[in-house]
């Protein structure tokens, strides 16, 4: 039997998107805080090992590392001005690395599938703070509407996956992550990462800080480290279907550009800053409730926003070789 495993036996960990920014952080928690318990193989998995969109490659994975628990991380992802332009291509990749991981996971009888979606998925018009019980009440955002509903699928593969097979796979959504091993690109890289690039940038040639945008926007930013260890504890500890957002409280969203200034101090940035209001904004802001995490882990200590994104530069500026720009 596929299904024979017990709690007493140790779990064998597959992390799909190991390379990634939430990978890295997991894999930094199992390897560096002792999130790896006695007997357990971890092992992370990066595109180059497995293009996930191909359902051939992905249960060849499967085979070799035979998981009895999967952190499903793996997504084709850009930042907003991408996806404008890609919205199909977005869809259909997703759509097709989610049910070829889930199902394969299925099929070989993995006890835990935790999948992340994004906080992009929630609808756009909406009243605020969001729950977990709102996720499909109306349309996400129009700019990247084909990523977000193929992540919002992947919650309804998990319902059935429950209610056909009886199989405990679920989801986190965590908002704005960022940290160490993001993707610092100019274009596509998600907002913080791309500003300390950017700011690093402008220091260097002692020119203005151009910021995207109007500033105004109100995000909550959780430190990818925060993220990974609240992953490890749903791993082991969270049994429900329905998702889980992982986010700072609703008191901590701050404007853009609040955040633009830490990162120009941790950068020592004193050059001018512009903001571009050319520029589209996205959503003004997506203020999620973390209440039913806090029913949960009322105890838990979250990153400062200013420490995180000062060890984030400091990575950025050490690793810049090897760093994603």
């Amino acid at each position: 039997m596929m299904d024979s495993q017990t709690k007493a036996e140790p779990m064998r960990v597959l992390v799909t998107g190991g390379s990634g920014l939430v990978g890295k952080a997991i894999e930094h928690v199992v390897k560096q805080e002792g999130g790896c318990l006695k007997g357990e193989q971890w092992t992370f998995l990066s595109s180059k090992e497995a293009n996930l969109v191909d359902l051939q490659q992905t249960r060849a994975v499967f085979e070799k590392y035979r998981p009895t628990h999967v952190i499903h991380l793996a997504a084709k992802v850009g930042g907003l001005y991408l996806h404008m332009k890609e919205n199909l291509h977005f869809l259909r990749d997703n759509l097709r690395i989610n049910d070829n991981v889930l199902q394969t996971s299925h099929e070989r009888g993995v006890t835990k599938v935790v999948s992340c979606l994004s906080s992009c998925i929630f609808p756009d018009k909406t009243t605020y703070p969001i729950d977990e019980s709102m996720i499909h009440n109306g349309p996400p955002h129009d700019s990247n509407f084909g990523y977000s509903h193929a992540k919002r699928m992947i919650d309804i593969q998990n319902r059935g996956y429950f209610a056909q097979h009886g199989r405990r796979y679920t989801a986190v959504i965590p908002t704005n992550v960022y940290g160490p091993y993001d993707n610092f690109n100019f274009e596509n890289g998600h907002v913080l990462s791309a500003l300390m690039h950017k700011t690093y940038a402008a220091k260097k040639e002692g020119t203005p800080l151009q910021v995207w945008g109007s500033g105004t926007p109100r995000r909550q930013f959780i430190y990818s480290l925060d993220v990974a260890r609240l992953f490890l504890w749903v791993l082991r500890e969270y049994d429900e279907i329905d998702p889980l957002i992982l986010s700072v409280g609703e008191e901590e969203e701050l404007p853009i550009k609040d955040a633009v200034q830490m990162i120009a101090d941790a950068l020592d940035f004193k050059g001018q800053i512009v903001f571009d209001t050319s520029k589209s904004d996205g959503q003004m802001k997506k203020t999620a409730s973390n209440a039913k995490l806090r029913r949960y882990l009322p105890d838990f200590t979250f990153t400062p926003l200013s420490e995180g994104i000062k060890k984030t530069c400091d990575w950025f500026v050490n690793n810049y070789d090897i760093a994603r720009t």
